[in-house]
């Protein structure tokens, strides 16, 4: 993004959940990039934003579609683009009529002067980005959160070129490429459709079985099974669903509801307390194969050491599926790469001979293909290549506040700390800096509950409730408060809810209701 003059940063707080992502967005803006922040915290990027956009959580489409509105009514958008690249755009001008900025104003809480200028300085940059994180998908409307934010880079034109786009920061360092090898229940390794018999096909004469047609479970949904004992037994790799799944308290019922459990980590959490049989995971240091970060690029990693427990972790993945009736033996992860290719159409010019020296961007269809660096300058991924634009309404979080619980609590993560806390609590000089859980809570809201500074606060919500100090900082707007997931002894999603994006099964963690005693 050498040359980005507009950065659209929603639902996301770089400078501490992406620090080094956060590094290229801080050069932009040193070299004279505008920023616009659409964050109900004020994050250290919306104290330094040219327009904060204040949002009250679980606001995100209607301020996105007031911005359109502003921009159509204004005559600022790429008519050259719609017109040659996209379908249904009468279909969202009447939708977003609706949502003219006083009526935004009304819903967000956000100045209507705001939307204005957000919509001013990202429709009329000649190269803009939209850059957001899990405040914009870990919503029960999170999928049409991240549609919104595509209808609005499409209102712009600001899509097909380099420095232009949506970028979704994820929230491990090998999300993407996890996703790009069949996680999902509904689909076979490269995204291809566990429902369509060709695909299927492929797959069986590759691999030498019949495969189910028969989309399989998400993970939040295994755990519902379990519950109702219709699912028997869970292998957990590297994940640690009893701190970091929401409603904690059901999480821990499902896996105790399990008739077998397998737990393969580095360190003890509080997920291998449910553990039948716990096997020793591999570090990144111990490991070789590749990642897949954020913009598609596939990167060599390399061990520095031996995994310590003595087999890798795929080593024990094929010796488990061999011991259970399917031969599966490679010498070496370049092999498993191999297949990869030969089976997934954008890793097919893939290799580690390639990869010795240097990186790709997929899709990289063949051996003497660059690779991608840009998606989109002719044709979108739908039949006929048109995008489509998609209208969407406001529907807002899936628990509000009221009388009783009158606090909408967010959840996220600070720089000190990573994601469940296992690694990172081991470090004395790490917890020296950041010892417990603190509650962000405003100036307003703290002097209305009389609580000081370091105070110790009950925070309950309808599930559960926890005991932290107060942190008073500005970060929090009066109504919100902030708490991380990085500390099992004050573990906020003991209070988040069970709410659920419907299309992808992500939980609500970005809003539930919350009230605070002192």
């Amino acid at each position: 993004m050498p040359d980005i003059d507009t950065l659209f940063l929603f639902g996301s707080n770089p400078t501490e959940a992406h620090p080094i992502v956060s590094f290229y967005l801080k050069k932009a803006l040193r070299r004279g990039a505008r920023l616009v922040v659409g964050d109900p915290r004020q994050t250290w990027m919306a104290r330094r934003a040219d327009v904060w956009l204040n949002l009250r959580p679980g606001t995100n489409i209607a301020l996105i579609n007031g911005i359109i509105h502003v921009i159509l009514k204004k005559g600022w958008e790429n008519k050259e683009f719609i017109k040659k690249r996209t379908e249904g755009i009468d279909e969202l001008k009447e939708k977003v009529k609706e949502y003219d900025p006083k009526t935004v104003e009304k819903i967000t809480g956000v100045s209507k002067d705001k939307i204005i200028e957000a919509a001013r300085l990202y429709s009329r940059a000649e190269k803009a980005m939209i850059v957001y994180g899990l405040g914009v998908t870990e919503h029960r409307t999170g999928t049409e959160n991240s549609m919104a934010l595509a209808n609005l880079a499409l209102v712009c034109g600001h899509i097909g070129r380099p420095s232009t786009g949506i970028m979704a920061l994820r929230g491990q360092n090998n999300v993407q490429g996890s996703s790009d090898l069949g996680p999902l229940p509904a689909t076979l390794p490269g995204y291809q459709s566990v429902t369509d018999p060709k695909i299927r096909a492929k797959f069986e004469k590759a691999w030498g079985v019949s495969l189910s047609p028969k989309v399989g479970l998400k993970s939040v949904e295994m755990l519902d099974e379990a519950i109702k004992k219709r699912f028997k037994g869970l292998f957990i790799l590297g994940e640690d669903p009893a701190q970091t799944d929401p409603n904690s308290h059901e999480v821990r019922e499902a896996l105790k509801s399990l008739d077998f459990l397998v737990v393969q980590d580095i360190f003890l959490t509080e997920t291998t307390k449910y553990a039948d049989v716990i096997l020793p995971g591999a570090s990144f240091a111990e490991k070789d194969g590749t990642f897949t970060n954020g913009e598609r690029r596939i990167q060599r990693v390399r061990k520095a050491i031996e995994p310590v427990a003595g087999r890798a972790e795929w080593q024990v993945i094929c010796d488990l599926a061999t011991r259970m009736g399917y031969s599966m033996h490679y010498e070496h992860p370049s092999e498993i790469m191999d297949e990869i290719a030969g089976l997934v159409p954008i890793y097919g010019g893939i290799s580690y001979d390639r990869l010795e020296n240097e990186s790709l961007q997929w899709p990289c269809p063949t051996k003497d293909h660059p690779g991608t660096s840009t998606l989109y300058t002719d044709l979108f991924s739908r039949p006929g290549g048109l995008a489509k634009f998609i209208p969407l309404d406001h529907k807002g979080p899936g628990e509000k506040v009221d009388r009783e619980y009158p606090f909408t609590l967010i959840t996220g993560r600070i720089r000190e700390h990573y994601n469940n806390g296992s690694m990172t609590r081991r470090v004395p000089e790490i917890m020296e800096v950041v010892p417990e859980e603190l509650l962000e809570i405003s100036p307003e809201d703290a002097k209305k509950l009389k609580v000081s500074d370091g105070d110790r606060v009950k925070v309950i919500s309808r599930r559960g409730k926890v005991k932290v100090r107060a942190k008073v900082t500005e970060r929090s707007q009066k109504g919100n408060v902030f708490l991380t997931f990085h500390f099992p002894k004050a573990l906020s999603n003991f209070l988040t809810s069970h709410h659920r994006d419907p299309i992808t099964g992500t939980p609500e963690y970005k809003a539930c209701a919350v009230r605070i005693e002192k």
